[in-house]
């Protein structure tokens, strides 16, 4: 899941598209979320594309790699490219060109997987003990996820939990917005399942959002009072 809100400071603000997935069906299925500086991220999403569509001449791109961690290490690269392309005259990725990634999918002939992409072009993939990753503005709806999260809950209720946590981001921090985009893949489909756009006023985050608020209310109500002594 990923929020569309970009901005350039409070009184500039927009809506634009982070999540992008290519598909070969019966084969792979590739997407990316991304973070960060504007320009860059979409420079990244440009050069993949452009480079996945060229027929002569050219690399492995990632619509050739044999699996998702050589997937990675074409993003990677990419990524760190891009940077110093827009960053001729020595800035490096701490500085406002930087931008940081979710790459996720599937290979035939491998499980699917996750791997957090950062801005020097190194990676990191998913595990038993980390078995999510957040990228942007994370520090206020991480808190719901670890306590909540549970690797056998239903894509439904991970939606749900998703939901959650970034209502909670949005109440907080101005630079994450609606709409979400949601986006699920099965194990061995080789396509997206689904693939859908939640605006604000979607009944269904409506009541999410409320009946947390409710909820979190009705629990700090149940707990007992300080006894101040």
């Amino acid at each position: 899941m990923s929020d569309t809100r970009t901005n350039a400071g409070v009184d500039h603000f927009s809506k634009t598209r982070k999540m992008f997935t290519w598909e070969v069906p019966g084969d792979r299925v590739i997407t990316l979320m991304t973070a960060g500086n504007l320009a860059t991220t979409q420079t990244l999403i440009s050069m993949l594309e452009e480079r996945s569509k060229a027929t002569v001449d050219r690399a492995p791109t990632i619509l050739d790699e044999p699996s998702m961690f050589q997937v990675a290490r074409v993003v990677g690269a990419t990524l760190k490219e891009v940077i110093a392309l827009s960053a001729p005259t020595g800035q490096n990725s701490s500085s406002e060109f930087r931008a940081s990634v979710i790459l996720g999918g599937q290979i035939k002939g491998s499980g699917p997987t996750l791997f957090l992409v950062y801005p020097e072009g190194n990676f990191v993939e998913i595990t038993q003990e980390t078995p999510f990753f957040q990228i942007g503005e994370a520090k206020y709806g991480k808190p719901i996820l670890v306590r909540a999260y549970d690797p056998d809950m239903s894509f439904e209720d991970a939606a749900k939990l998703l939901m959650v946590s970034f209502d909670s981001t949005i109440k907080a921090n101005l630079s994450v917005g609606m709409p979400l985009d949601l986006q699920t893949y099965k194990n061995d489909d080789f396509k997206v399942s689904s693939q859908t756009r939640i605006e604000e006023d979607n009944d269904y985050y409506q009541m999410i959002s409320e009946g947390w608020g409710d909820a979190l209310r009705s629990a700090f109500n149940s707990l007992p009072a300080y006894t101040i002594e």
